[in-house]
């Protein structure tokens, strides 16, 4: 892991809240040392506003940092402490290797899997659908021809996600209309890229379909 994680390295970071719009806030903060138990960061910044954020201990976060070939490499830590450097220093957590995620940029997981689904086009009244596949870079649903018109481009959802654990996750997104096809049953499968998702769920998301992918390769 240390060899992973670099001194002056970026780490990404979403504090997990229950506040909606701070969990949708991306901080980065610089790796100012990296050590068997704790990774020092210095004061995060907000990707957007260029506010500094303050943490406090015990604050849960999701991170993730990118590696050689845009390899993002997600975990979930904790805030454990603090120390002046000339600068103020935040420590986090050092994650257990294993549970860190990688993923390539462009090679998301997809896996087959049916989860609740809210879509909404416009003003329209959301439908609600089951997914036929999901994974980090966008999901696959089905619904009855006439609840989805051919010509929508964009969609607002929330994706309903259970983990093994019986953890329920709700995941908004925004995402284009790359296709709807017609089945020969009626029916529609529309498939969706996210446009706009914060990382932590992303995060989640991929999380989910390691889980299955595990699962799959029991059976």
């Amino acid at each position: 892991m240390a060899q992973l994680m670099k001194i002056n390295q970026l780490l990404h970071l979403h504090v997990n809240t229950i506040d909606e719009e701070e969990a949708k806030q991306e901080y980065k903060a610089r790796i100012s040392d990296v050590l068997p138990d704790r990774i020092w960061i210095e004061t995060p910044m907000n990707e957007r506003t260029g506010r500094l954020k303050r943490l406090y201990t015990g604050d849960e976060v999701s991170a993730f940092f990118v590696t050689d070939g845009g390899v993002k490499n997600y975990f979930q830590t904790s805030v454990i402490g603090f120390k002046e450097d000339g600068i103020r220093l935040v420590a986090l957590a050092m994650p257990d290797p294993a549970s860190i995620t990688k993923v390539q940029r462009r090679s998301f997981l997809r896996i087959p899997a049916e989860l609740e689904i809210s879509v909404q086009a416009g003003d329209t009244v959301p439908i609600v659908a089951l997914t036929e596949d999901v994974g980090g870079g966008g999901v696959s649903f089905t619904c009855q021809g006439s609840e989805f018109q051919d010509h929508v481009t964009q969609v607002n959802c929330w994706l309903l996600v259970t983990y093994k654990n019986g953890t329920l996750e709700h995941l908004p997104f925004k995402a284009e209309v790359v296709r709807v096809k017609t089945l020969e049953t009626g029916r529609k499968i529309v498939m969706l890229q996210f446009s706009e998702i914060t990382d932590r769920d992303r995060q989640k998301l991929i999380q989910y379909c390691f889980e299955k992918q595990f699962d799959f390769r029991k059976k």
